[in-house]
């Protein structure tokens, strides 16, 4: 599954999105992760995320994604609506593998499942699950993917093309090994999906002085970075020696032929943190135990600068539908599922 091109969602869909309701801090616009909603004395954050780009922890990853998009504005999230659906009647075995993987995701966040949606669909080729996570802050101004200012650094966290490079191993398994991949490789890569919450550096950050978040998911870090440069009004300028691409991925990435720097990745966080804040949010995240890397700074100007080897590469329109997971579900159609 990929997304419609801005400029398809621009004539589309958001002219049909206006609200004129007070209560709606943040409606529905480009690249924020999140809905922001007044609620009494609080703010709910919303939001909704389908996943069809995976077979095999489909549902555990659901929940997670969902989830880290409400932890990048400060908030901790707390619950969750389901829709699940599979591609015959006669899947109960797949449908209850599903709803077990949501349930355990869902204790180890924390959330409480409040409702949703189950049923099959003969024009479904593999399952497909949504999740709308909520969470509620108060006290505090939630952060967005628009409020880098010139000046921050930018943080990753973990490493880049996790999720994609997992959900290879898992459902294009027997592609891998065709491609020269082995089997300690595989179960290496698999061990990337453990790390795909990034609830735990978001409200860390958020609490010291991230002015921008946003989970590196459809797209990848390119992506990531080029809707905060959007949203904010700000260049970016980042060195490419300095985004942490773990081994294994540099690996699949060679034999699938995939750029780490445009793959999914959820449980990757980037985050702009004024030169201020720097060594408290440093501080914080190597005391949870979490690897992150410095990898540039907000400057004046537009779009993505990714410097390499002396050469400096622009980076201006932003491409939500071009994504390289689906790029090789395309090419591999008939995988081991």
């Amino acid at each position: 599954m990929s997304k419609f091109s801005l400029d398809v969602l621009s004539r589309c869909v958001h002219p049909y999105l206006e609200s004129h309701d007070p209560d709606i801090i943040l409606g529905a616009v480009f690249g924020e992760d999140v809905a922001l909603t007044r609620i009494d004395d609080s703010i709910l954050v919303s939001h909704l995320d389908p996943i069809v780009g995976a077979v095999k922890n489909i549902g555990w990853l659901a929940v997670h994604v969902a989830c880290n998009d409400i932890a990048t504005s400060g908030a901790p999230p707390r619950w969750v609506l389901l829709l699940v659906l599979v591609p015959k009647e006669e899947d109960e075995l797949l449908l209850d593998e599903i709803m077990s993987d949501i349930s355990r995701a869902a204790r180890e966040i924390g959330v409480s499942i409040i409702g949703g949606h189950t049923g099959y669909s003969a024009n479904l080729s593999r399952p497909l699950v949504a999740v709308t996570a909520l969470g509620t802050i108060s006290n505090r101004i939630p952060v967005r993917t628009k409020g880098a200012r010139v000046g921050d650094h930018i943080l990753v966290t973990k490493g880049i093309a996790l999720e994609g490079t997992a959900i290879l191993a898992y459902d294009f398994a027997q592609v891998a090994w065709q491609l020269g991949i082995s089997e300690g490789e595989i179960m290496e890569a698999r061990q990337l999906m453990k790390g795909v919450s990034i609830i735990p550096e978001a409200l860390a950050l958020a609490e010291n002085g991230a002015t921008a978040m946003h989970d590196v998911t459809r797209g990848g870090l390119l992506e990531t970075l080029l809707e905060i440069a959007k949203l904010s009004e700000v260049g970016m300028q980042v060195n490419a020696g300095r985004i942490p691409i773990p081994s294994i991925v540099s690996r699949f990435a060679r034999a699938f032929q995939f750029d780490p720097l445009m793959m999914i990745s959820s449980g990757t966080l980037v985050a702009t943190i004024p030169p201020e804040h720097i060594e408290s949010a440093s501080q914080s995240l190597a005391e949870k135990g979490i690897h992150f890397a410095d990898i540039g700074q907000v400057i004046d100007g537009q779009g993505v600068q990714i410097a390499q080897e002396g050469q400096i590469r622009h980076y201006h329109e932003i491409h939500c539908e071009t994504d390289e997971l689906a790029r090789i579900w395309k090419l591999y159609p008939q995988n081991d599922q």
